[in-house]
């Protein structure tokens, strides 16, 4: 999973990048493995001559930044149980999040590397990440981190709750405000019943009914080869095929959530035009 384009910042773009203040720090942020050829299969470096490469503040950036992230998932929503943040983390300091940020920050114009050497972009993230953990402390990190990877961390809660099958945040419609209140709607014509009816089932549960009242049978197909699908964080496509006629595509992080996306899709082709849409990719 990616964020396409990812949050605007608006005008103004991302935060500032933070000074390094040691120069030593700032030449081993940007000093690659390959530049310095050291050998690969020494077990520990010589105090009087230690490797000057970035590799040792890469890994130590990898374990902050998932830190500061963590925390801001949970300072951003409190309530977020811990499959569905999981899930969120991984989108957020994804491979294609950090290459975004280090084109951005143009980090890899700055890093000294073999001629041969191919950049792999999200380790300058997780390099200047660790050198300025390393020169300023953890709050100096996540004061720059914040403010990077709040937009982020907001994209990838709307995300993970439409694979979830939820509404969108802050849809405030009457409905809604009915079952807070647990307390039924005032009675609305056709077009949202079928939306009250979607609340109170699932879109899957209302779409299941629906093709049983009019005596259609469906089967579910499933794609097993989406490509950002990890053991981590599984992925799958759903199709619906009703009397051997795709009537909707979903995707989710279950097989159930992405039924109930693709029953989304088969609510409006039966006519139910208010059924919520997180659109297909």
């Amino acid at each position: 999973m990616a964020f396409g384009q990812g949050p605007d910042f608006g005008p103004s773009g991302l935060p500032p990048l933070p000074k390094i203040h040691s120069q030593e720090v700032e030449m081993r942020i940007f000093t690659h493995r390959s530049f310095a050829a050291r050998p690969t299969h020494v077990f520990e470096d010589s105090p009087e001559d230690p490797s000057p490469d970035n590799e040792q503040l890469e890994h130590v950036g990898d374990q902050v930044l998932g830190l500061i992230v963590t925390d801001l998932l949970q300072e951003l929503f409190p309530y977020l149980r811990v499959g569905p943040s999981t899930k969120m983390r991984a989108l957020v300091v994804g491979n294609s999040t950090l290459a975004t940020i280090s084109l951005q920050y143009k980090l890899p114009d700055r890093l000294r590397l073999h001629l041969a050497q191919s950049v792999t972009l999200k380790a300058s993230t997780h390099s200047y990440v660790g050198g300025l953990y390393k020169d300023q402390g953890l709050a100096a990190v996540r004061v720059w981190l914040d403010q990077l990877f709040a937009p982020y961390v907001r994209e990838a809660y709307r995300i993970v709750r439409e694979q979830h099958g939820l509404l969108p945040l802050g849809a405030n419609t009457e409905l809604q405000a009915a079952i807070a209140a647990h307390a039924p709607p005032t009675p609305p014509p056709e077009s949202r019943r079928a939306l009250a009816s979607a609340a109170t089932l699932g879109h899957l549960g209302l779409f299941n009914q629906r093709l049983q009242q009019q005596n259609k049978s469906i089967e579910w197909v499933f794609d097993d080869t989406i490509t950002e699908s990890t053991k981590a964080t599984p992925f799958w496509a759903a199709k619906a095929l009703v009397d051997g006629v795709c009537w909707g595509h979903g995707r989710g992080n279950t097989k159930k959530a992405a039924k109930n996306e693709a029953a989304k899709e088969g609510l409006r082709r039966m006519g139910f035009d208010e059924v919520g849409s997180t659109g297909r990719p």
